[in-house]
């Protein structure tokens, strides 16, 4: 007889192993009732169908760029050099695409916000970075 703080009983548990016996051999769903399978990854989302956000792209626009690195940088990291910001994007584990972006933007600018960063990286708009003072 187990003792112990087991929520389910042994029979119960050899039931759910034999349930998912299934699942772990063939590696894809296999109940007939579609709502219990997962909901699979949209075909128009740009994150899966276009691979990571890589900046200088025809597919990374301003605003998906500037996104990106929005998720990763937040305003206290600004103003800043792009050497300080590739600190900061490793540290929060950033895909590697936009920290080598970041890596070839001149090492004496310095950007006051994510909009004049995503403007260098991509190209585009009237900044390219502040020269140190």
């Amino acid at each position: 007889m187990q003792r112990g703080s087991d929520r389910l009983s042994v029979h119960r548990d050899d039931e759910m192993k034999h349930e998912l016996q299934g699942l772990l051999r063939s590696g894809h769903p296999t109940r007939t009732e579609e709502w219990h399978d997962p909901e699979p990854s949209a075909d128009d989302d740009l994150r899966v169908a276009g691979g990571p956000v890589t900046p200088g792209t025809s597919t990374a626009s301003l605003a998906v760029v500037r996104l990106e690195l929005a998720r990763f940088l937040s305003r206290g990291a600004f103003p800043a050099s792009p050497r300080e910001l590739v600190g900061i994007l490793r540290g929060g584990y950033a895909p590697d695409a936009l920290i080598e972006a970041l890596e070839r933007l001149p090492r004496t600018a310095r950007y006051a916000n994510v909009q004049e960063l995503a403007e260098a990286l991509t190209g585009t708009g009237r900044s390219t970075g502040r020269p140190n003072a």
